[in-house]
């Protein structure tokens, strides 16, 4: 590790710690990524992000540290934050491992004790942002109402407006929200991490999975079910299993639920359209239809 002095400066100015040495990591697609040491003995993980939308990294550390008031009775790994301002967030580094099926069936247990800690409504008491886009999450009274305004509607507007859906694509998943009140079992909000995509899941070498990057808020559990399935996860199965028998103890998993996760994934597959076009939208439409 070298020294890149005017990161380590910004970084010893919100730590109050020398930094002793940096180096870049790779994998980011949105900020920038640092190692750091520091002479208390500390590493830590830098992500900066130059003119930042306001409120980006606050966003992201509010989640990370309302996620760890769950990691106290059993809940999910996330990592400390450790300073944040408007262009930057520095959390404690979690040294990279393997997965294994030990690790997938103790993140399905922690998962599902996330959730229970549960949430205050349907949304969160500020906005917050999903990759790079704004997401609104102003509370609503019933999941099914959220799920269609703060969700499936606005991304679906930005895919139209970007062209990245078709007409045909929109009445598809248009069809699809009066339905969700029928569809969707009603429960109280569970405290979710908003983004739960294979990318987000990191495996330590602590023989822990570690959840980041996270877009936390309240809402229904089977969202992060859903977003864990889309793209694949190591295990998933275990994860699954372990998640539903840790759930069993206090409140299970409504019947019917893997039925239901297509429907979950037309959001994360919007947000998708709106960031890379492609046929995200095309996917979302044909997830929609399946409930109409």
């Amino acid at each position: 590790m070298t020294r890149q002095p005017l990161v380590a400066r910004r970084a010893e100015e919100l730590l109050g710690s020398a930094v002793v040495a940096t180096a870049p990591v790779a994998g980011g697609d949105i900020a920038t990524a640092t190692r750091l040491r520091l002479s208390n003995g500390t590493t830590a993980l830098m992500k900066t992000l130059p003119h930042a939308p306001d409120g980006f990294f606050a966003a992201e550390a509010a989640g990370l540290r309302w996620l760890a008031e769950a990691s106290t009775d059993g809940g999910a790994h996330v990592p400390e934050v450790l300073g944040v301002d408007h262009e930057c967030l520095i959390i404690r580094w979690v040294e990279p491992g393997k997965n294994s099926v030990d690790a997938a069936s103790a993140l399905g247990r922690a998962l599902a004790a996330t959730h229970a800690t549960g949430a205050a409504s349907f949304g969160q008491e500020r906005d917050g942002f999903i990759g790079r886009l704004p997401m609104p999450n102003r509370p609503t009274d019933t999941w099914a109402e959220f799920y269609a305004v703060r969700r499936v509607l606005p991304y679906l507007k930005l895919a139209r407006d970007r062209g990245a859906a078709s007409a045909e694509d929109a009445a598809a998943i248009e069809a699809l929200l009066p339905r969700l009140a029928d569809l969707v079992p009603e429960e109280p909000p569970a405290r979710l991490h908003g983004d739960l995509w294979n990318g987000n899941v990191l495996w330590g070498v602590d023989g822990q999975a570690w959840l980041i990057d996270p877009a936390a808020y309240g809402g229904h559990r089977e969202v992060d079910l859903a977003m864990l399935a889309l793209f694949g996860l190591p295990h998933l199965p275990r994860v699954l299993d372990a998640y539903a028998e840790a759930a069993a103890a206090t409140r299970p998993l409504v019947e019917g639920w893997e039925d239901r996760v297509a429907l979950h994934q037309v959001f994360p597959l919007l947000v998708h359209a709106c960031h890379f076009g492609g046929g995200y939208a095309a996917r979302a439409a044909e997830a929609a239809a399946r409930y109409t």
